[in-house]
């Protein structure tokens, strides 16, 4: 487990993006971990797997809004880290009650988890691509910062990381207050901020960035590009982005594939038809050597 936690902070300082991507279950976890692509002679890999509290929700049936408690995601992804080795970032949501974060901390430590990100909203969890964010609250930022500094102090190595996720851009709140609040969560302890986005293009975070960068507490910068995702990763980086988190691409693609497979089966009374569009039985027998 240490070094897998540390090995996230060790590629910080060695890439100029580190690539992220989600994963829900072992399944998931072996594709990041093995999967390689080759493109004019160079090779190209992801560097580390999400544990999103929105696809480990929706794989449970259940919305998300944190009704999977803490508990239950980190069996699941104890399955993950089983049958992989690169690092993982934990999706931690707006971590609960403050009292309760360093017991959340050990059990991440423990099992090998590199960071944890924490968003800067309060009560029942809407999550942030909702166009209606209607009652949907954003946390003191002072306050917030506290549970910052809690994980701080609770952590056993300093190579497990806590990144602040801003969430004003999503409320509506506009730059000043994104700025203001990343201010505070670096001072607070934070090792990076997730400035978040529903936007079509990335103009926004850009433009925070470009604020944010010439303050004396900048930290490295996460962009994760659900709804901005024609932007190229070189653009992230020209833009002082270290890390970009393909957040629930796999889960996306799998379950139009699955309702596919389904509904031809129902309308054929048989499986043939979708034979050529599935793996053979011997692929997936032999998936796990």
């Amino acid at each position: 487990p240490e070094n897998r936690i540390s090995r996230l902070k060790r590629l910080l300082n060695a890439k100029k993006i580190v690539r992220i991507l989600e994963s829900h279950n072992s399944l998931t976890g072996l594709i990041i971990e093995n999967l390689k692509v080759t493109k004019n002679n160079l090779s190209y890999d992801f560097d580390g797997m999400w544990s999103s509290s929105l696809t480990d929700s929706l794989t449970r049936g259940k919305p998300d809004n944190q009704s999977v408690d803490y508990s239950t995601r980190i069996s699941g992804l104890n399955e993950i880290l089983d049958v992989t080795t690169k690092p993982l970032i934990f999706d931690g949501d707006n971590g609960g009650q403050i009292e309760h974060l360093s017991f959340l901390v050990r059990s991440l430590e423990r099992s090998g988890v590199s960071a944890i990100i924490l968003e800067d909203k309060i009560g029942l969890k809407k999550n942030s691509l909702f166009k209606n964010q209607k009652g949907t609250k954003q946390s003191n930022p002072n306050t917030f910062a506290k549970k910052i500094k809690k994980i701080c102090t609770s952590r056993q190595s300093k190579d497990f990381m806590i990144f602040a996720r801003i969430e004003s851009f999503i409320l509506g709140k506009g730059l000043t207050d994104a700025l203001k609040r990343a201010e505070i969560y670096s001072k607070a302890g934070a090792d990076g901020i997730l400035i978040h986005s529903k936007e079509k293009t990335p103009n926004e975070i850009f433009s925070f960035a470009k604020k944010f960068k010439k303050s004396k507490n900048f930290i490295p910068l996460i962009a994760v590009p659900s709804t901005y995702s024609k932007v190229y990763e070189k653009d992230l980086i020209k833009n002082g982005f270290k890390i970009v988190i393909y957040a629930n691409h796999l889960l996306r693609a799998a379950y139009p594939a699955m309702e596919y497979a389904a509904k031809k089966i129902l309308l054929n009374k048989r499986s043939y038809e979708i034979e050529k569009k599935i793996s053979s039985v011997n692929e997936v027998i032999n998936l796990i050597k």
